[in-house]
């Protein structure tokens, strides 16, 4: 766990849709991951980082079927030169979007990332901002995920506090992880 954080200059905020976020399909603690979801967001736009809504376009009939209630963002979105959405098909977030070129043309060089699924689509665009030599700020208490049924003859159920834990520790070798939403800090990206 990181103990003292230097400054970001982006916020990829994962998936915050409400098929994830409300209604009985929620994660457990949404409300929670949305009043601390919110609070880096209000302190990324105050501070002129970026803060990039990633929007998972779902299957046919999939909770996040784009253009239906569940696909819909939750949180509230000021588009303008340094906010904006990308939608993606894929876990990345990087993976066949714009959200490479979007980073790279403003200098950001230092990411935090927040959201559901921890250890699908949170953790996939965290590994690809790593693999492409971001600095990744990962805050333990702003990403969640749902429980894992158990599997017969395999194990019991997992609860997703331990996924999201284990998702966090799969990159802390490479990331810096840290307790809070509360300690990640934001700064302007050099070329906004």
């Amino acid at each position: 766990m990181a103990d003292s954080l230097l400054p970001v200059q982006a916020l990829l905020v994962v998936d915050v849709q409400k098929a994830g976020v409300t209604g009985d399909r929620a994660v457990p603690g949404a409300p929670e991951l949305l009043e601390r979801t919110a609070d880096l967001i209000a302190r990324a736009r105050q501070s002129g980082a970026l803060v990039v809504h990633l929007q998972n376009d779902g299957a046919p009939g999939a909770g996040d079927e784009p253009h239906t209630p569940g696909w819909a963002l939750h949180l509230r979105v000021e588009a303008g030169p340094t906010e904006s959405v990308i939608r993606k098909t894929r876990d990345d977030g990087f993976a066949g979007t714009s959200l490479g070129s979007l980073l790279s043309g403003a200098g950001v060089r230092a990411v935090a990332v927040c959201g559901v699924m921890s250890e699908v689509c949170v953790q996939a665009t965290a590994r690809s901002a790593l693999a492409q030599d971001y600095r990744v700020v990962l805050p333990h208490d702003a990403h969640a995920t749902q429980d894992i049924p158990a599997a017969p003859g395999i194990s019991a159920a997992v609860p997703a506090a331990v996924v999201s834990r284990v998702a966090a520790w799969a990159i802390s070798a490479d990331a810096d992880v840290t307790t809070r939403a509360a300690d990640v800090t934001f700064t302007a990206p050099p070329e906004a």
